[in-house]
């Protein structure tokens, strides 16, 4: 590979990184909102724990169920179009959340917002996988997911100011006002390819591009046309493991996002004020893991050439760490012990993030984010199972069972990135192939 001094000092993918990171801080802030409101809701609506889970859980299922079409619109209609559009479309229903009356309405928002942001993801991987080199894809995903997470972080102190100056109605109204705003500029001010970017030097491009001398300009047009091959990926085996290593993370995250308040208000005993900060303490811990994940698994890969050995160690360590972690968060009767407890555990949880999201980028080809969205469908029907179980294991009396339930399944995911998911094997191509098409062909 050539020299990238110049081409590294380039800026022009990193406001477009500075863009991507904006959209994934505003999907969790918008995701997660309703977490931090939750306790004001049900006490003014009647709702119980069971009620509160299937709520939550709408988001999830709607956002599993349109993860594939999203990523296939992304690949098929790039992703300036394509996330202008949903980007849009989901902030108007963060502020229709507002309008909600019952328990009915208040699912059928959410499972609407749901189908809005499930492209989010997958098609930002595309556009991450056209406009970064391969040596920067684990350091870009762990970086956007950090954001996501700052997002998520800044949830709970943001939304209890709003609420207890505004009340309840404008969190909802405010978050879908961001959305709508970043949908403007991303679609005024991006393009698809960085051949097609004012901002892109002729040696940053070239930095990005690689040796291969091609311009993804070229072809982008044919392969957006290209069909998908359902047949190989649902033969492929990677792509099975992928989607399942993915599953027992994203069920495990999904009770920080999801039930964390709930569970410091009403069995930890914080009021309302105190868990504004301690909820976010993992969250921000969040941001920090997935930034370092990422870095160590582009690092390992750099240091010991070899490319499958940073993503397994980072992802299996992460994973075990938080199982770990979050078993003496369930079980001390101290109740600032199990905030330290889960602050590590989402440490190490989010450390997976940068290997997971690479890994399609690096199998998937062209089809990445058709790819992407089939790891994050399998990953976020965990994360619909998540607040059900949790809930109704609450609503039998048992606060501890559902930390015990995720320890379980970490250890089972981290088995699968050990045994099973091989983080460069094509899930588009028989074992031996290429792993990925050249960048230009893309």
């Amino acid at each position: 590979m050539q020299d990238g001094s110049k081409g590294r000092a380039g800026f022009g993918r990193w406001y477009v990184m500075l863009l991507i990171c904006l959209m994934y801080l505003i999907t969790y802030l918008d995701r997660v909102n309703i977490s931090t409101v939750a306790p004001v809701i049900s006490k003014e609506f009647g709702f119980n724990h069971a009620t509160m889970g299937v709520i939550f859980s709408a988001f999830a299922w709607s956002y599993a169920a349109f993860q594939v079409p999203g990523g296939w619109l992304g690949d098929r209609f790039g992703p300036r179009r394509v996330l202008a559009l949903i980007v849009g479309y989901w902030s108007v229903m963060t502020a229709m959340t507002a309008a909600a009356t019952g328990a009915l309405s208040f699912t059928i928002v959410r499972f609407l917002f749901g189908a809005g942001e499930a492209g989010a993801f997958p098609v930002a991987t595309r556009a991450m996988q056209l406009w970064y080199p391969r040596q920067e894809r684990g350091f870009c995903q762990g970086l956007s997911h950090s954001a996501s997470r700052l997002g998520a972080a800044l949830a709970p102190p943001l939304v209890v100011a709003i609420v207890t100056t505004l009340g309840w109605h404008w969190v909802f109204y405010i978050c879908g006002a961001l959305g709508l705003v970043w949908s403007i500029v991303w679609f005024l001010t991006y393009r698809n390819l960085p051949e097609e970017h004012a901002l892109v030097s002729k040696a940053e491009l070239a930095y990005i591009r690689g040796s291969e001398g091609r311009s993804a300009a070229k072809t982008a047009g044919s392969d957006a046309k290209a069909k998908v091959p359902w047949g190989v990926l649902l033969r492929s085996p990677n792509m099975w493991a992928i989607m399942c290593a993915y599953f027992t993370y994203v069920y495990c995250l999904w009770i920080f996002l999801s039930w964390l308040p709930s569970y410091l208000v009403e069995y930890r005993h914080f009021t309302l004020l105190k868990v504004g900060f301690l909820a976010s303490l993992p969250l921000w811990a969040g941001v920090v893991g997935d930034t370092t994940g990422g870095w160590v698994t582009d690092w390992l890969v750099k240091r010991s050439g070899n490319a499958k050995l940073g993503p397994r160690l980072v992802a299996i360590v992460g994973l075990l760490g938080c199982a770990v972690c979050i078993v003496p968060a369930a079980l001390t009767a101290n109740a600032y012990t199990a905030i330290y407890c889960l602050t590590g555990a989402m440490f190490f949880l989010e450390c997976t993030i940068g290997p997971s999201w690479a890994v399609p980028m690096h199998v998937g080809g062209k089809h990445s984010g058709t790819v992407a969205g089939m790891m994050n469908m399998a990953g976020n029907i965990g994360g619909a199972l998540s607040p059900l179980v949790f809930g109704v294991l609450v609503q039998i009396g048992s606060w501890v069972a559902p930390f015990i339930v995720a320890a379980v399944l970490l250890v089972l995911g981290a088995a699968v990135w050990a045994f099973w998911l091989d983080p460069e094997e094509s899930v588009l191509e028989k074992r031996g192939q290429a792993s990925e098409a050249p960048i230009a062909a893309e």
